[in-house]
């Protein structure tokens, strides 16, 4: 990708442009870290761009960018500019191009992100301390914060991303910043918050990630129901570690390499115990999943996830009380259960949510006994019965065919019917026909 990338950077310079490396891809390489991709930025016009290179789209001409294809892969390649107002918070109101590559560097986000390589010296060129922030480990704006915000309030979001998934901590002047505009983070588009936010709950440090953006007051302007959980205290036999908000942040941490639907349900998992809160003998929080997959599915419509995800994120939050009563569950219902696509998740989902709080695994261990168990039997493939085997046993349509399909399921998952004659027999005897 990098050699192809140079590729372009040496037709642009042959063309007589300037024209350089610069974002991420230099500052992971100063990091030692592996770029994932190649942004270019030049002093070639977009149509300058485009006539240089064929396969060239044409999707934000207007802003400079062009993505130039070549061998299989795009490119974002982009003119330098300067950027002009920003009133609706997310676009710049004017464009200016420019020659001078320092102006197009001025007008980004982050000094960790406003470094220039040259790819065939080797050179960095800093116009912004990029390279001392990145050694003090800071995320920083370029220039003055509130403006560099104002212009594009998604970036409250990204410095938060920066942080989380890079290991840095926010400038002073960056962090307060935030906590002053946090609020104008609710006005963007609900697809450009989750795109960050899928980045930061699934990352390796997302327990930090989320504390820090409680903190300054994004979770508030983001998801308000989990901020609410923050001093909803909880019986201290089964939750020593704290008030909701901490357990929730706590399972997080405790999650093994989670996809965003189970961080997602991890996170929503406890959503209901503030409204759901009583006090009597003991503290209780009766119907909270129930109430919970409700309002999961309210943020996940809000957050505009998929329909599969959706389902999904509910699912996990509605059924986490489900594990009580697992030892008690007919065996035959307990190996559906396990069996169900979503089960891996919902079994990672309660053993954070154990470690999270009373720290006992006896569900987990039950689990890992009953599987062991059952890998000494033989898989069931197919059902012993259908529904067209019963009529042709003389049974009429009805709601009957599908109560005996259900217990010869049942009987078939216990191993108690192994094969069609012995599912017939028990049909038989068990309803005899009149």
């Amino acid at each position: 990708m990098k050699a192809v990338a140079k590729k372009i950077i040496k037709r642009l310079r042959g063309a007589g442009f300037k024209a350089y490396f610069v974002g991420g891809a230099v500052r992971d390489a100063l990091m030692g870290r592996r770029p994932k991709d190649y942004d270019i930025c030049t002093s070639a016009r977009p149509e300058e761009i485009s006539s240089l290179f064929a396969r060239s789209l044409m999707v934000g001409a207007a802003f400079g960018v062009v993505m130039v294809r070549m061998e299989g892969k795009v490119y974002q390649t982009a003119t330098f500019r300067r950027d002009l107002g920003g009133s609706d918070g997310r676009h710049p109101d004017r464009v200016l191009f420019t020659e001078d590559e320092r102006h197009d560097v001025e007008r980004r986000d982050f000094t960790i992100n406003g470094l220039l390589m040259d790819p065939f010296s080797g050179k960095i060129i800093d116009y912004v301390g990029g390279k001392r922030d990145i050694a003090r480990r800071i995320v920083r704006t370029i220039g003055d914060p509130e403006q560099r915000f104002a212009e594009d309030r998604l970036r409250l979001l990204r410095a938060l991303r920066f942080a989380t998934t890079l290991g840095f901590e926010l400038h002073e002047t960056t962090a307060e910043a935030i906590r002053n505009a946090a609020d104008r983070l609710s006005g963007l588009s609900a697809e450009r918050i989750t795109e960050e936010l899928r980045l930061i709950v699934v990352h390796p440090d997302r327990g930090a990630g989320l504390r820090k953006m409680h903190q300054l007051g994004l979770l508030r302007a983001i998801l308000p129901e989990v901020a609410l959980c923050e001093g909803i205290t909880q019986d201290e036999r089964f939750h020593p570690e704290g008030d909701v908000l901490e357990h929730t942040f706590r399972v997080l941490e405790a999650l093994r390499k989670p996809d965003f639907v189970l961080a997602l349900g991890a996170l929503l998992h406890d959503v209901a115990k503030p409204p759901t809160r009583s006090a009597t003998d003991r503290i209780r929080f009766y119907g909270h999943d129930t109430r919970g997959a409700a309002m999961a599915e309210t943020i996940c419509r809000r957050l505009r996830l998929s329909g599969k995800e959706t389902k999904a994120i509910v699912e996990l939050v509605g059924r986490h009380m489900h594990f009580v009563n697992l030892q008690k569950m007919r065996e035959s219902k307990l190996r559906r259960f396990l069996e169900s696509p979503l089960a891996p998740s919902h079994v990672e989902l309660h053993r954070a949510d154990c470690l999270a709080s009373h720290g006992k695994l006896d569900n987990i261990k039950y689990i890992a006994a009953m599987r062991r168990k059952w890998g000494r039997q033989p898989q069931v493939k197919e059902p012993l019965l259908m529904g067209r085997d019963l009529l042709e046993m003389g049974y009429a349509p009805g709601p009957l065919l599908g109560q005996i399909l259900a217990e010869v399921s049942e009987l078939q998952y216990e191993g108690k019917l192994e094969t069609p004659r012995q599912a017939r027999d028990h049909v038989e005897r068990r309803y005899p026909r009149t």
